[in-house]
């Protein structure tokens, strides 16, 4: 394996014995190019011919206080797939934070579990007190690659091919974009949301394929909430206002404590993809929390939404776990017990419909693209180690016919966010919709990295979109072994190549 390795990131981080600075979740510090990954079993499929972009979490300088898993920085992994070779890089996503802290050479701010004034600067997100890492979400919107923090940042830039920093999006409004804006690929708009402590508290907004925010408006709430993710259908963006948000007493003196308030509902708020604030639907359901959403279309006069639902967004504290136990259980789906739930709102009456789809704890899901704001009858989730938020398995759900289909990974090594590859050979009609008779929805391929903990090493593995049972189809060595993190996104080398000729176009019309 020809590697070239970059000049090394300052770093000042100490050795730890702390569960999420060790074994999967040990912070990585090179940045290193590959030009042809070597296969260690079974061969790429000719026809993958795209991206897989994975954001992670590497801790560079020593905590001010305490360290949470979604502090660390943002690190981009890519494997670049075509014509049955794959090449490997990764960079760190250099926001203005990380940027100060290599020129002081150390932490300047403080973390999620820090008390307010941990921080030697100003912070950022709706917290106000953070480090904007963008280590949360990626995704590609008009050929450009967006990292994204969790409690709303400034959205960083990078190109998806070179990961080469770009800079802060120019059209990110004063609060921020949170993690998981929704991309339509048949319009080119991104749509996004923000939420912070002052009224309205909540953002809505939408930028176009030429990266113009066209549209920016309130969704006014009763106060300071911690949504996390959106979901788009062709007509609606779906918004929401859930009862696990920071106690409001404790929030004038600036302790931000996430609390489950009783007698709340789940609150979702619908609103027409350029909609006005009294345009809204709201739309009550039961109680809970949820993370991510999968997938959310209409049908007839119902908006259908699929995610996954928390039995127990606060959950009780992991004894065995010390002075971390608080901490293990908020980031441990088998302690707030996810599991896939679709909602049904009817336009015409006003009323939600709720259903479980799957007993299993999992989360972390993804679809078939081409079905993205369409029915959809395939979902594939992660499962995760109990007591850990990392991935040791997949799940593949039939929401047809409840059929599921597992597949563990060996005993001490750990998965990615896997996107749903579709094979080559079903494209979608003029109209968007998918010539069904051509190929079936699950044909295509997962992609993942894995961490080989008995190992020390990693890799990037292909499954059978339709068989993962049966494990890898395709195992490739990565140069060293990646930290653990977050999300992922797979972009075809057709859609980039599409962007490229439109904004080819844009500047020969301008």
């Amino acid at each position: 394996m020809q590697i070239t390795r970059h000049p090394p990131v300052r770093h000042t981080l100490e050795p730890s014995n702390h569960p999420y600075l060790t074994g999967p979740w040990t912070p990585l510090h090179e940045e290193v190019d590959v030009a042809e990954l070597p296969v260690i079993a079974g061969e790429i499929p000719a026809d993958i011919d795209g991206i897989y972009l994975r954001n992670t979490e590497n801790q560079v300088h020593q905590p001010l206080g305490r360290h949470h898993p979604f502090d660390g920085d943002a690190m981009i992994h890519q494997v670049n797939i075509s014509g049955g070779k794959a090449s490997y890089r990764n960079r760190f996503v250099r926001t203005h934070c990380f940027e100060a802290e290599q020129i002081a050479g150390r932490s300047l701010w403080g973390g999620l579990m820090d008390p307010w004034g941990t921080s030697l600067r100003p912070g950022f997100g709706a917290h106000g007190g953070l480090k904007d890492t963008g280590s949360t979400d990626i995704i590609v919107h008009a050929g450009i690659a967006y990292a994204t923090l969790y409690q709303c940042g400034e959205a960083w830039m990078l190109d998806p091919v070179t990961l080469a920093n770009k800079g802060k999006a120019p059209w990110v409004p004063l609060d921020g974009i949170s993690a998981h804006p929704k991309v339509d690929e048949e319009t080119g708009e991104l749509m996004f949301f923000n939420y912070s402590k002052f009224a309205p508290f909540m953002h809505y907004g939408v930028a176009d394929r030429e990266g113009r925010l066209v549209h920016y408006v309130p969704v006014p709430l009763p106060g300071p909430r911690l949504p996390h993710d959106m979901a788009v259908t062709k007509n609606w963006s779906i918004l929401n206002d859930m009862p696990l948000f920071w106690d409001p007493d404790l929030l004038d003196s600036n302790i931000h404590a996430a609390r489950l308030h009783e007698g709340l509902p789940t609150r979702f708020a619908l609103i027409p993809r350029r909609g006005q604030p009294e345009e809204i639907r709201w739309f009550e359901a039961s109680p809970t929390y949820v993370l991510h959403w999968t997938n959310a279309w209409e049908e007839g006069d119902e908006v259908v939404l699929e995610g996954y639902h928390q039995a127990k967004p606060m959950p009780d504290p992991l004894a065995e776990m010390g002075r971390y136990s608080h901490m293990m259980a908020y980031v441990d789906e088998h302690s707030f017990q996810s599991r896939l739930h679709r909602w049904r709102f009817n336009l015409a009456t006003g009323e939600t419909r709720e259903e479980r789809l799957s007993e299993r704890i999992v989360e972390f899901g993804m679809i078939n693209p081409r079905y993205a704001m369409q029915k959809s009858r395939y979902v594939w989730s992660t499962t995760t180690r109990p007591g850990w938020f990392l991935f040791n398995g997949y799940v593949r759900h039939d929401t047809e016919t409840g059929e599921e289909q597992v597949y563990r990974l060996p005993e001490g090594v750990y998965a990615s966010e896997s996107p749903m590859i579709p094979r080559k050979g079903a494209p979608a009609s003029s109209s968007g919709a998918v010539d069904q008779q051509r190929l079936s929805e699950d044909d295509g391929y997962l992609v993942t990295f894995l961490i080989d903990e008995n190992s020390g090493t990693s890799e990037c593995a292909i499954l059978d979109a339709a068989d993962i049972a049966k494990g890898p189809i395709c195992r490739l060595a990565l140069p060293h072994k990646i930290c653990s993190g977050t999300h992922s996104v797979w972009v075809e080398h057709d859609r980039l190549r599409a962007d490229a000729a439109l904004h080819m176009q844009s500047r020969t019309h301008a």
